[in-house]
This record gives structure tokens, C-alpha cells and sequence, in this order.
């Protein structure tokens, strides 16, 4: 896991000089550095919006829908003219979407047709120790030699499988927005970065009841940042196929990797025709290291264009309009817009008010009809129970800071870079505890296993963000963020870490074991 400052000059070599974010029109709400694109970036707004398939099960039983997905390299057309190798779920980036129904068990079988061993995280998934995805619980290649890896001390100690693995998860939870991406202990980062993530969907009977957006007008956006060689390949600081055993991430980006190059559902700057009605916006994420500041542009008379009706837990107990959307690594909102306020014929475009130039759009959206809505946004949502700090019995300080071990560099909580065999707490099922977040940098913090309420920022109220059940929370610079957490149903031992991905595979995780 521990990486010294030699054998991270040895990744960065041949992977190019990368700009500093100061130079590049990016500002500083970023902690990060740019990894530039060796050819000019395509024209925005020139290819359709893709929309992942929805997977659909192997077979079914009276309690159990099962699935198979095969991760595997293939080569995709990102950039207009060029092929893209990628590890894809199925071959695809982003994977396929799978649709699961509260309290109705899912299984999925993930086959590793990779040269790599894999580990599948479900994010925001209530789940059992053994089907979590702990970094060194690998799956291990289909097709290659599993002695190649028992040299790897951390995985030899995980649970390995060869070839394949049944992830179980019982889907004992509320509808959310999840998604499902690789976990592998000390390359996260590049194996995320190179196409391995996919939603998944939680559906329940009291989100079925509100006359929500649905169907064609309910539209998942994964927003991910990427950069190019010339030959149309993935940069990366660590892309030498010869240096795959070695740790994830170079020292000249050792704050995290962001691009040059935008991509929503793995198109660059891509366009969606709507309709004059109510959408249904699943907005996530999943960059690696990349904050946004969504805006629409123009805003509709009246402003507030944005009715969170959700977030990382599922729904809100009643909806908030924003402005603009302030999202890190791995947070998910569940959004509304209305773009009846809008003519046919008019274009709205999404914005990044983080970034300048090119990397300040995301996404546009073309009204080009006028239809029938149906849709509205209730007051209320749905029941909600709220934690009281008051009933809790323990707290705990969490530092997410620079770490330093020796001659060993990386990233640490509480002084101490991640050991997947040392567990730093363990929280008794079904107590309250207080979790206090504070950071020297942006960390967004995500905890495994169970979602958490915002209770304070800063000593002072939440943040316009932070309403209802999450699972990450971004942290700013020499900020502290409190949270009331329980952890329920599942023993074991489970992760809390920071989502930018280059910080965790440089050390920036503490296994926890619920008792």
C-alpha cells in the first residue's frame, strides 16, 4: 500500500508533464492536478446524450433477481474517429444500469475477463461485509494464473476468488440512486478512470406512488472528466501496462487526477432533446478527483430552476429549490426541471461554474416540442426519520490530512495511512454514534455500509447540501462536518474514505468492524 517517492517517479515516467490547475482557467475550489489531453478536444454539443441499457436479470425466483455481468476490455468510440480502450461492465462505459426492488434480493455474478483482479463496490448499498467490495476481497483474472498474484501480501490476506463472484445484496433499503464500481485495493483510481462504473437503481412502492417524471423523461447523467493521447487512449499517470503491479498513481498527481475533456454517460459535451415538461434528473459524480457548480444557462424567470426531490439515501422528506448544485466525487442529487419555462427551439445549457472554457459546460439540452405533463413535485415526499445527536453514545474524530510514514508518502486519517488487517473503530449495531469529519484539504467522505445525516458544518447549521440520508459528504479546506451515523443488520469489516480516488489509493481509508 505504502509508496516511496522513487517508485512514484518511476510511474510518473513517460506519462508527460501535467499542467497545474493555477495555469489552466480552473479554480481553486479544486484539490487536484490536471492531467492534459495530447490532442485538441472535440466540438461540444455535437453528439446525442446516450442512455446506459438497462440490464435485465439472467433468471428470477420468488425472491431473487439474478444477474451476470462480465467485465472485460474493449475498445469504444469516445472522441469522434478514434477508438478508446477501456474496461468496461460488459464491455460498455458506463456499465449497464440494473434495477433492483426494495426488499427483494439481488445477485449479481461478476465474471473478471480482465488481466486484473477487480473488486465491485456497490455505493450506497446496505450490504453485508462479504459482498461490499473491501479492497483485498478480489476477484482475481478468468483466464490467468492465480499464483501470479500471492506474491501481493495484502491480497493474499483478502478473501480471493477466482474468476468470478456473487456479490448478495439483500436490498433491504429505501429507493436511492446507487451506483456499483471497482474497489481494488491500491487502484481504484485507474481502473474507475478507465470505465469501470454503473448505475444502480433502488425502486420502492412510496416513490412508485408520486406523480414524479418517469419513464423517457427519468434520465441518469454520470458526469466524469477524461483525458486523451493522440492515439485516442485514456491518459492516466500510470497507464504503462508494464507497471500494472505496482500502486495506482504517480507523485505528480498524488492530489487527484482531473481532465481536459467532459463526458456525461461517456460522451463528450453531448446534447438531449426534451420536451417543454417536467425531467427527471439522476445526477452523479463519478470523477475521479473533479468538484462541479451545476448551473443552467439561462436560468428560467424566477431563478431556482433545480427541485432536489433526492440525494446519496433516496428521497427527501419534502423538496428544495436551488440555484445551483455544489456535487463532489460520488454524490449523487436526484433533481427536477421544468422546461415548459422554456420555447421550442431554445437551448439551455448546464454548467460547471467551477471551471472556465471549455470545462465550464456540461451538458446542453434542446427543447424541440411542446407535450402533455402530468408530472408534479408534491411538498411532501416521503417519511423521513431524523437522527437526534442527543441519543448518541459515542464520538469520533476522523483528520483526513497529508500523510507521511518513514519514507512513505500518501494520504491519511488520523495520522495513519490505510492497513486493511488494523481496524480503527468498532461501532456497536444499532447505536448512534457522532461522526465528526475535518480535513486540511477538500476530502468528499464516504462511509460504507450505512447512510449518515448531516447535523452540523462548521459548528454552525448544515449546508444548503447536505439534507437527508448520505453516504459521502464534501468536506472543504480546514472545515469539520459532524454527522450522526448507525449502522445496522451487518457485522463485519466495512470502509470509511475519502471519494477522491487518487487519495484513497495513495492511503486515505480506515476499515471499521461493526460488532
Amino acid at each position: 500500500m505504502n509508496m516511496s517517492r522513487r517508485r512514484f517517479m518511476g510511474l510518473a515516467a513517460g506519462s508527460g508533464a501535467a499542467a497545474l490547475l493555477a495555469g489552466c482557467g480552473i479554480r481553486t475550489a479544486q484539490t487536484a492536478e490536471l492531467m492534459a489531453s495530447d490532442l485538441p478536444a472535440p466540438k461540444p454539443f455535437q453528439v446525442p446524450l446516450p442512455i446506459p441499457p438497462v440490464k435485465r436479470p439472467s433468471r428470477t425466483d420468488g425472491t431473487t433477481d439474478y444477474y451476470e455481468v462480465q467485465q472485460r476490455e474493449t475498445m469504444a468510440q469516445i472522441l469522434p474517429g478514434l477508438d478508446t480502450p477501456i474496461m468496461g461492465y460488459d464491455g460498455l462505459f458506463p456499465g449497464p444500469t440494473i434495477e433492483s426492488r426494495s426488499g427483494r434480493r439481488t445477485v449479481v455474478r461478476h465474471l473478471n475477463k480482465l488481466a486484473v483482479p477487480i473488486a465491485v463496490h456497490l455505493h450506497g448499498g446496505h450490504t453485508p461485509a462479504d459482498s461490499d467490495g473491501y479492497p483485498i476481497d478480489v476477484v482475481l483474472p478468468l483466464n490467468g494464473d492465480p499464483h501470479e498474484w500471492h506474491h501481493d501480501g495484502h491480497l493474499s490476506a483478502g478473501d480471493l476468488s477466482e474468476g468470478s463472484r456473487n456479490y448478495v445484496y439483500p436490498m433491504d433499503q429505501r429507493a436511492a440512486t446507487l451506483w456499483y464500481h471497482d474497489h481494488r485495493m491500491d487502484f481504484t483510481g485507474p481502473q474507475v478512470y478507465r470505465g469501470l462504473a454503473g448505475f444502480h437503481l433502488v425502486r420502492d412502492d412510496e416513490e412508485d406512488a408520486l406523480p414524479l417524471p418517469r419513464g423517457d423523461r427519468e434520465i441518469p447523467l454520470m458526469i466524469t472528466d477524461r483525458s486523451f493521447a493522440e492515439d485516442g487512449s485514456l491518459r492516466y499517470p500510470s497507464n504503462d501496462p508494464t507497471l500494472r503491479h505496482e500502486p495506482g498513481v504517480a507523485d505528480s498527481h498524488m492530489e487527484g487526477v482531473v481532465g481536459d475533456v467532459m463526458l456525461v454517460n461517456g460522451a463528450p459535451w453531448p446534447v438531449l432533446e426534451v420536451a417543454a415538461v417536467q425531467y427527471r434528473l439522476r445526477i452523479l459524480n463519478a470523477s475521479n478527483a473533479r468538484r462541479y457548480q451545476l448551473a443552467l444557462d439561462p436560468q428560467p424567470a424566477g431563478g431556482r430552476p433545480f427541485v432536489q426531490i433526492g440525494g446519496d439515501g433516496g428521497l427527501l422528506p419534502s423538496p428544495i429549490r436551488h440555484e445551483t448544485i455544489d456535487i463532489a466525487p460520488a454524490e449523487r442529487f436526484d433533481v427536477v426541471v421544468d422546461f415548459s419555462a422554456y420555447a421550442p427551439g431554445q437551448e439551455i445549457t448546464l454548467l460547471n461554474r467551477l471551471d472556465s472554457g471549455r470545462m465550464g459546460s456540461v451538458v446542453r439540452f434542446q427543447v424541440t416540442r411542446r407535450e402533455r405533463d402530468d408530472a408534479r413535485v408534491p411538498d411532501r415526499l416521503a417519511d423521513y426519520e431524523r437522527l437526534d445527536p442527543a441519543r448518541a453514545k459515542v464520538t469520533r474524530v476522523w483528520r483526513f490530512t497529508r500523510g507521511r510514514t518513514g519514507d512513505h508518502l500518501g494520504w491519511a486519517i488520523n495520522g495513519r495511512m490505510f492497513d486493511p488487517a488494523r481496524m480503527d473503530a468498532q461501532p456497536r449495531l444499532g447505536e448512534l454514534e457522532i461522526w465528526r469529519f475535518g480535513t486540511d484539504l477538500h476530502h468528499p467522505v464516504h462511509v460504507h455500509l450505512s447512510p449518515f445525516q448531516v447535523i452540523g458544518r462548521g459548528g454552525r447549521l448544515p449546508g444548503p447540501f447536505d439534507a437527508g440520508w448520505k453516504d459521502t459528504v464534501d468536506v472543504r479546506p480546514a472545515e469539520h462536518v459532524d454527522v450522526a451515523v448507525r449502522f445496522t443488520e451487518y457485522s463485519g469489516r466495512f470502509l470509511m474514505h475519502c471519494h477522491n480516488l487518487e487519495h484513497e489509493d495513495m492511503g486515505m481509508m480506515s476499515a471499521f468492524e461493526t460488532v
